[in-house]
């Protein structure tokens, strides 16, 4: 037996295809190669290194998992912090910077130096931080780290340079804010409590000078103790003891009480004259009982109490309820007087902040807002109207209203498509919103040169769209379309989502947009595409459905002959690939087992339904149950206006459908795409006995490698596979999985290449098999994750397939055990099966294997996003006419390092995907002479396949005559999954895809004007007569790219992407007049390639995969911009050109702008003028240098920032900063020559004054003699 297998292995090794011999087989990762060319190409590449570079523009949504909130009186600017250490900085409409600080520590707290351009921060790494505001992009000018304390609650007084600081052990520092240095001055616990207590005080909870005297500061502790310390006496003036705990203190604006809310639900309220018992105390929310006892409530976590000159004090506090009213909101409650109104939230409250007119304590307040800072929303509440209404935010909030699922993102759209979705769109907006302004208008912003119509598609996982207007970097919602308003509501237990688990049946899980002609497709997760057309009118209309049986061809099927008891697997039967046909509706159509079969996941609307102008739908495809099995996902989708074709495919096949005359053209698997020029030899498989010999598999295994050609393994894994060192797998029909995807084994077609060698190949066309996770359990399988990862699937939201990735089977084949241990079972260069999200709120993808890390460094990055199974894959790298292997790639990649007679690579087949499709003009066949339409067809084992169309002209013909569709047989073939094509001329222009211009068919018919199609052709023959015929077509798939030319099908060029990784996303796009091919890689880098010659222009490390989110939502426009979801509630955008980089600061909004502070109100003009002004409090004299002397230096680091002197100079040394000084110098100046006027106008009325009465003195005393004095 040993001998036999060392000679399966020589002539593994021994095969032709273990060298690269073919020019366009490929090359080292990042090295283009050349192959001879049937005709010279010459392209004029105007493309280099330093057109590129990558960086941040500008962040949208609401700030993940907000923590602190901070509002500038003066300026009228608002920051957020959040837990990941982000600041959001918000002003008018335009105004929107993000922050990040390196530590990525929590923010605590947040304080602005009023009207001064700047905000400290206090991180939960204990480290305060000093930002300087005065710049477009914000840079930390200090730090300072506490070594020995815990920061736990921060003050700065308005107009003082000096911030308190208070501690977990109760001690309060003092920082200088200038120099970030912490003062010799320290308030000790122990000196501020009495010397009899017995027990430490706890934490600082709050820090205030008081509204009467400067000189005096209140200390709150947790315990319920409350300190106003003398700072010039250094003792303490009085102590109040209370038994509950507090958590926050609000002073009146006389400063002779202050109000404190404690743990218990009550408010108490001190009067400074006798601070031994609480001058008021009050349950807001406490009844009292039948027995004389108050309720018992829930903790009072804030309150402010501030006063009004034209009706009485306001009191607002959060939380407060009682704890019996189980299942309420979160509420805000506003006591007015005797009126007490109690505002429910939908989400918890983290932070809210009484706006005042004035930014001084000891003046009457006048709210006339709330700002109140929830978990997932940002409110305002007006004061100034008694039904206390809310602003309408005009900031983009709720990109989250939904899980968002998918983006897409069009740069230089129709300059018509933004004002007509908006005017559709605010007709639907809410209405009962404050009649005033925005009350958050600080900032500056102007509409920047650089601008052009963008817009940007979210789907979600209710099954809404929206449409945002991006351009300029800011985001306002145009228009929402909610897709299941298509369906019937499903009733509660029936359908897809009672059967599979599954909560959103209507997640959008991924969009096709044509700008031009406004078509609009959604493909929903219950395997459904719904096709939009755009109206300003609204219709009644009868949704037209369409249901499509995408299945496997039965024969593909190869039944075992013996051994039908192989626990392993189960006989052919309901659960086996079936023909696919087109079927009429048959709900409730169910196999002689009880089975459903021919029904589709949702119910249409069967009725006419009146739609609103807008996006109204035209026709509804659904895939249909097979023998109790749900289809698979739908994993691409085209559309093309111009010739009223949708092309759509899954794991099992593709399907063509013209939406013009309503009917399926083509419906087939993707084995018979191929015809004869399959480019993998498909073995049939011989059921194995329970440890059977290996000489007598490999022998049967010789025979069926020599069988006939067409008979094809097609059957699948329903199965999930436990990585499992010691689990053996279970039963597959015990573990069917109705969302299973399948995808085909596939063989080097040498036919010296024997079945039992193929089962240690060391997949040198896939690379490691993984299995990933826990239990499966039943048809509705829910994953079962360890109890540290469950959390992370919090943050993920939504569920999409990514470009790469299909639904997994689930059952869990046999992992044969042997003497060396058990082992993986590996494949040749077919594609295994990705996996199926149990929700929107999981999501999958393969993942870059490192070979040096072992299989639990993999194992660990798979768990860490999000815990389903996947595969990583090293694809079949070979030419038309010659498929080869890499004898050392395949050593590589080999799962399992040992050379064995494991056969159960043979076991196990798959299916394969049709990942990408793409409509265009093209030369279908090698022979032809004109370009017609045509369908490239990408599929998950790097096949390239192209289908040439016959589509009428005539608008008459085209209505009523059938489309001919026929594959031609034509194959390239790539390294990895196919992700994108494009078209090129031979100049190296991108050729546009044809479209219909767009017509709006609810329109009122002119009897003049016949309604035709109006189309717009970019034939590749029509704009190149000077470079001959023919045109370029761009391949991009995971590991690959290759450009080919038309119609001889040559490749031209040849670049291997990544040989470690794999990309995410690729796209072709127009920047700086040229055209260029962008991919973003799972390990992170964005990578820039030239077109045609696909030559490296950037390559950046840019953002490490960390989450499944990123992977789904990366997306790359024209114009030099991308995007993607940074958060569940964020959306990052960025720019990857050296000139938007440039002109960054010009598009960004002005953060600070020169506003006079306004005076005190209690300064009166004699006090002004005369000096009368009691003499104020000084802070520098009590805690500089020279009176409190150096604090320890073990206490605190101080660390200086990036944003420096040095570094504002650099930074603002542009023509945009020079500008900027020069204008704030300006006013600065104009306010010095105000105020000297002021003075020079109080010394002439003054000299006029004294001259008057010099001259009546003189008018006096000029006829006195000298005597008369």
């Amino acid at each position: 037996m040993k001998k036999f297998r060392k000679v399966l292995d020589g002539l593994t090794t021994s095969s032709p295809g273990g060298t690269i011999g073919t020019p366009s087989g490929g090359s080292a990762a990042g090295t283009p190669t050349a192959a001879p060319t049937p005709k010279e190409i010459d392209v004029q590449e105007t493309l280099i290194s330093e057109n590129f570079q990558l960086c941040k523009t500008v962040r949208h949504g609401f700030p993940y998992q907000p923590t602190a909130l901070a509002f500038d009186p003066v300026q009228k600017i608002l920051a957020i912090g959040s837990r990941s250490g982000g600041v959001r900085i918000l002003g008018r409409p335009g105004v929107d910077c993000y922050c990040q600080h390196e530590s990525g520590a929590a923010v605590l707290q947040l304080q602005f130096l009023i009207n001064e351009g700047a905000l400290v921060t206090a991180c939960a790494d204990d480290t305060l931080h000093l930002w300087n505001l005065r710049q477009r992009r914000p840079a930390v000018l200090h730090s300072l780290k506490f070594n020995r304390e815990r920061i736990t609650f921060c003050h700065l007084p308005f107009q003082s340079k000096w911030l308190y600081v208070g501690t977990e052990r109760g001690n309060t520092h003092i920082v200088n804010i200038e120099s970030f240095v912490l003062s010799g001055y320290v308030i000790m616990w122990n000196k501020a409590i009495e010397l009899s207590t017995k027990t430490h005080p706890g934490p600082v909870v709050h820090l205030s000078d008081s509204p009467k005297d400067e000189g005096k500061l209140l200390i709150g502790f947790e315990s319920g103790t409350v300190v106003q310390w003398d700072l010039r006496a250094k003792k303490a003036d009085f102590r109040i003891y209370y038994d509950e705990a507090i958590h926050s203190v609000s002073w009146h604006h006389e400063g002779k009480t202050f109000m404190c809310s404690h743990s218990d639900g009550s408010l108490t309220l001190w009067n400074l004259r006798n601070t031994t018992k609480p001058f008021q105390v009050t349950f807001p929310h406490g009844k009292i009982q039948k027995d004389g006892r108050k309720e018992s409530c829930k903790p009072i976590l804030k309150v402010e109490y501030k006063t009004s000159r034209s009706s009485e004090p306001f009191v607002i506090f959060s939380g407060g309820l009682s704890y019996d009213k189980a299942g309420r909101r979160p509420t805000l409650t506003i006591m007015h007087g005797k009126a007490i109104t109690v505002l429910e939230m939908d989400y918890p409250i983290v932070e809210f902040m009484v706006l005042c007119e004035t930014p001084y304590i000891n003046e009457v307040q006048d709210p006339y807002a709330v700002v109140v800072l929830l978990e997932k929303d940002l409110i305002v509440v007006d004061l100034t109207q008694s039904n206390f209404p809310v602003f309408e935010n005009p900031y983009p909030m709720d990109v989250h209203e939904s899980p968002v699922t998918c983006t897409a993102y069009f740069a230089d759209c129709p300059p018509d498509i933004i004002p007509i979705l908006y005017s559709i769109g605010a007709k639907h907006k809410k209405t009962g919103y404050s009649q005033k302004e925005w009350p958050v208008s600080g900032g500056s912003w102007t509409l920047g040169s650089h601008t052009y119509p963008e817009i940007i598609i979210t789907g979600h996982a209710d099954g809404s769209v929206k449409f945002w207007d991006a351009s300029a970097f800011t985001l306002q919602m145009l228009y929402k379309l909610k897709t299941s308003k298509v369906f019937e509501k499903p009733k509660p237990g029936e359908g897809r989502a009672a059967e599979l688990g599954e909560e959103d049946p209507f997640a959008v899980q991924m969009v096709s947009w044509c700008p031009q002609s406004r078509i609009f497709c959604v493909v929903g997760i219950s395997a459904h595409i719904i096709l939009y057309r755009f109206s300003k009118y609204d219709s009644n209309t009868q949704i037209v459905s369409l249901e499509v049986r995408l299945q496997c061809d039965s024969e593909d099927i190869i039944t075992p002959s013996e051994n039908e008891n192989n626990p392993c697997f189960s006989e052919p039967g309901p659960h086996s690939p079936q023909p696919h046909h087109q079927h009429p509706a048959s709900p409730g159509s169910r196999t002689p087992e009880g089975a459903k079969d021919s029904i589709p996941c949702l119910k249409v609307k069967d009725r006419v339904v009146r739609v609103p102008p807008g996006y109204q739908s035209e026709l509804v495809i659904q895939l249909l149950w097979v023998d109790g099995e749900p289809p698979p996902q739908i994993t691409s989708v085209d559309i093309n206006s111009a010739y009223g074709l949708l092309a759509f495919g899954n794991c099992n096949g593709l399907a063509v459908v013209d939406y013009l005359q309503k009917t399926v053209l083509l419906c087939i698997s993707t084995l018979d795409l191929y015809g004869a020029t399959d480019p993998y030899q498909r073995l049939t498989r011989s059921p194995r006995r329970n440890r059977q010999s290996t000489s007598e598999f490999c022998m049967r295994g010789l025979s069926n490698f020599y069988s006939d050609s067409k008979k094809r393994i097609r059957t699948s894994y329903q199965s999930l596979t436990e990585l499992t060192d010691n689990q053996q797998s279970t039963d597959m029909d015990r573990s069917k999985s109705p969302t299973s995807v399948h995808y085909p084994t596939s063989l080097h077609n040498d036919p010296r290449v024997l079945p039992e060698p193929v089962a240690s190949l060391r997949a040198s066309h896939c690379s490691p098999v993984f299995y990933l996770l826990d239990n499966v359990k039943g048809p509705g399988r829910k994953l079962s994750l360890p109890t540290d990862l469950k959390t992370d699937l919090d943050h993920v939201n939504g569920h999409c397939t990514s470009p790469t990735s299909q639904p997994c089977s689930a059952g869990k084949p046999r992992i044969p055990m042997g003497p060396e241990g058990p082992r993986l079972t590996r494949r040749g260069p077919g594609r295994p099966p990705f996996r199926k999200a149990q929700s929107a709120a999981c999501m999958e993808i393969s993942l870059p294997v490192s070979h040096t890390e072992g299989h639990a460094s993999r194992r660990a990055m798979l768990q860490q996003l999000h815990g389903v199974t996947m595969y990583s894959h090293d694809e079949h790298h070979t030419t038309t006419t010659s498929y080869c292997w890499n004898e050392r790639e395949s050593r590589e990649n080999s799962f399992s390092r040992s050379r064995s007679s494991s056969v159960s690579s043979i076991d196990r087949d798959t299916k394969e995907a049709v990942t990408t499709l793409q409509f265009g003009e093209s030369y279908g066949r090698k022979n032809d002479v004109l370009p017609g339409p045509c369908l490239w067809v990408g599929t998950s084992l790097g096949v390239v396949l192209l289908i040439p169309m016959s589509i009428p002209i005539d608008h008459e013909e085209r209505m009523e005559d059938s489309v001919t569709v026929g594959p031609s047989g034509a194959v390239q073939m790539l390294k990895g999954s196919v992700l994108r094509f494009a078209f090129l001329d031979c100049s190296g222009a991108l050729i546009q895809c044809p479209y219909e211009v767009w017509r709006d068919q609810n329109a009122p018919e002119d009897s003049d004007r016949p309604r035709r199609r109006k189309l717009v052709h970019f034939s590749p023959s029509s704009s190149q007569d000077a470079c001959g015929e023919g045109h370029l077509t761009v391949v991009c798939s995971e590991r690959q790219a290759k450009v080919f030319l038309m119609p001889s099908q040559s490749c031209l060029f040849v670049h291997n992407i990544t040989e470690s990784s794999f990309v995410l996303r690729a796209d072709v796009v127009s920047v700086c007049n040229s055209v260029c091919l962008a991919c973003f890689c799972a390990n992170g880098h964005v990578m820039m390639l030239s077109l045609p010659s696909l030559r490296p222009l950037m390559d950046v490390n840019y953002l490490p995969l960390t989450d499944m989110r990123i992977a789904r939502t990366f997306y790359f426009t024209n114009g030099g911009q991308a995007l993607y979801l940074s958060s569940p509630t964020e959306i990052q955008r960025i720019t990857y050109t050296q000139e938007m980089c440039d002109n960054l600061q010009e598009m960004l909004g002005e953060l600070f702008t020169p506003i006079e502070t306004p005076e005190a109100q209690n300064r009166g003009f004699l006090k002004g003028f005369f000096g009368g002004n009691p003499q104020t409090f000084d802070r520098e004299e009590l805690f500089g240098e020279a009176a409190a002397g150096k604090a320890s230096r073990s206490l605190a680091q101080h660390i200086p920032g990036q944003g420096g002197l040095e570094g504002m100079k650099v930074a603002a040394g542009g023509a945009v900063g020079e500008l900027a000084r020069a204008r704030i110098a300006l006013d600065e100046r104009g306010q010095r020559l105000g105020e000297l006027e002021e003075r020079t106008a109080l010394m002439m009325t003054s000299a006029e004054t004294f001259s008057k009465h010099a001259h009546e003195m003189m008018l006096k005393c000029k006829d006195k003699k000298w005597y008369q004095f």
